[in-house]
This record gives structure tokens, sequence and C-alpha cells, in this order.
């Protein structure tokens, strides 16, 4: 029984890694007063091309630098529309989730010549770091200690991006930016600039969420491999109104419902009704937290 609390609680950390950062990039356009639902496809594109540039060079940094490419391209035409062009925001995301989930598929059946998923043993998976201090608390240890990177700089970057957002320039450029255009103009802010750059910020986190998907949870690219997490991603930003710490928790809260739904499936539990679990997770939150909301309306 211990054991398999121990197996789940180090699930749980892979499980909130990628919805943590794709969340982390999210807040960035949360705060610059932009609806961007476009994580899920800036994420799959991430995942695709992690696994691209890991396959044919055999050097998984390669394949980090190639989804970090596909994150800053998808985001400046995210932007590019939403932000220059003044599109509706909600269809540019969208098409930009459309498109994602169309050429990854296309792509993978055409470059790889398979269908579902491409599992390979020349896909370069993430170095695990093995944390020497943590190896020595045994198993307890274990649970925090082997993970790829991105899971070590997932839960860093929730710390110190809450400092940045509200203790720093740029965050309070930002957050002006969001609540009143205008007035950030008039204090010498440059709105459109900080949209750009919220954007950006979001496409790379959110490219870094695919990467870990293909090449860090597991070491494969399956079609719609995302699978909502882009949208839960969402949920959690809007519940936790942004803030850093709340992305962290709730992330985490996720990553248990995810893990506990993998264990059951060892349970003879049907795999469908495993993988309902976080999503069904999210709706129960939205609701309770839209009739909070309502009761407060009231």
């Amino acid at each position: 029984m211990i054991e398999l609390l121990l197996h789940m609680f180090r699930a749980t950390l892979s499980s909130a890694t990628p919805i943590m950062l794709a969340a982390l990039g999210g807040m960035f356009t949360y705060y610059a007063n932009i609806f961007n639902i476009a994580m899920e496809g800036i994420m799959l594109t991430g995942a695709f091309f992690a696994v691209y540039g890991s396959y044919f060079f055999g050097n998984w940094f390669l394949g980090l630098i190639f989804a970090l490419i596909s994150g800053l391209f998808m985001a400046a035409l995210f932007a590019l529309f939403a932000i220059y062009f003044r599109c509706d925001q909600f269809i540019t995301g969208i098409g930009i989730n459309m498109l994602a989930l169309g050429w990854t598929t296309y792509a993978l059946r055409s470059t790889f010549k398979v269908k579902g998923a491409l599992i390979s043993p020349k896909i370069v998976p993430l170095p695990k770091w093995n944390i020497p201090i943590l190896d020595r608390l045994g198993q307890v240890g274990n649970i925090f200690s082997g993970h790829p990177f991105l899971v070590y700089m997932a839960f860093a970057s929730a710390l110190l991006l809450e400092i940045i957002i509200f203790n720093n320039k740029f965050g309070l450029h930002l957050r002006a930016t969001g609540e009143d255009q205008e007035a950030a103009k008039s204090a010498g802010i440059k709105p459109i600039k900080m949209k750009w750059i919220a954007t950006i910020l979001c496409g790379l986190l959110s490219a870094l969420a695919g990467v870990y998907l293909s090449l860090g949870y597991v070491t494969l690219f399956s079609e719609n491999m995302s699978n909502g997490r882009g949208w839960i991603s969402l949920a959690i930003i809007i519940l936790v109104k942004g803030r850093p710490i709340g992305i962290l928790s709730l992330s985490m809260i996720f990553g248990l419902f995810e893990s506990v739904g993998l264990i059951l499936q060892h349970y003879k539990l049907a795999p469908q009704f495993a993988s309902m679990i976080p999503y069904l997770a999210t709706l129960f939150v939205l609701y309770f937290y839209g009739k909070e909301k309502k009761k407060l309306q009231w």
C-alpha cells in the first residue's frame, strides 16, 4: 500500500508538469487580457517537433530547440491575427488548434509513414536528474529525484513568476496592459508590445509542455497527444485568476487525478474511463467555481 502511494505521488509530479508549464505560459496572456485558447495546439506542435528533432538528429537538445521554434512560430501566428489584425481571439485560437491537429497528423503519416503513434529507439528522451541529497532519503527521496529537468524547471518557474508578476517592473507593466490599456499608454507603457511579448512567452512555455509530453512523460508521439491538457491549463488559469502559486497547486491536484486514473488501469478498470477522471474533475471544479461566483453576484 505504501509503495503504491509513493508511486502515485511520483506520477503526480510527472502528470502535473505539462499542465503547469502550459498554464504558466497562459498566465502571461491572461494578465495581458488576451483570451488565448491556442495552448492546446502549440503544445501538440511542440510535442511533434521535439520528436522530429530527437529522431532525425539523435539529440534531445535539438528536439527541444525544434519545439521552441515551433512554439515561437505558432505564437507569432496567433499574435499576428489576434493582436495585429484584431481578429476574434477565440476563433483565432480555434483555428490554431485545428491547424496543429491536422498538420501534425499529416506530418506524422507523411514523414514517418505511420498512423496513430511513432515509437522508435531513435527517439532520444530528456535526461533524468538524480539529486544526491534526495537519493539519500530512500523511497521518499525517490518521489522527487530522477525526473527530467523540465519537472524541476516547472516548479521553480511557478515560484519565480509569482515574484516577477507581483514584485517586478515587467509584471506591473503586464498587469497594467491588461487592466486598462489607455491608462497604460498614458504611463509610457506600450500595450501592443507587451501583448506580443506575453503571447510569445506563452508559446514558448506551451511548446516546453509539448516537449515534456513526447520526450519526458513518454518517449513517443501520437496523434492528438496533448489530449485536452491545454484546455485543463486554461481552466486552471481562470480558476486561480492567473496566480502562479495557484497554478502550481491546482496542477498538482489535476496531476493527482490523472495518476489515480493510471493506477486504476492496473485494477482492470477500462482505460477509457480512467482517462476521463482528470477531465471530469475539471468539469466539477468549474461547476463549483461558477456556483460560488453566482452567489457572490447575488
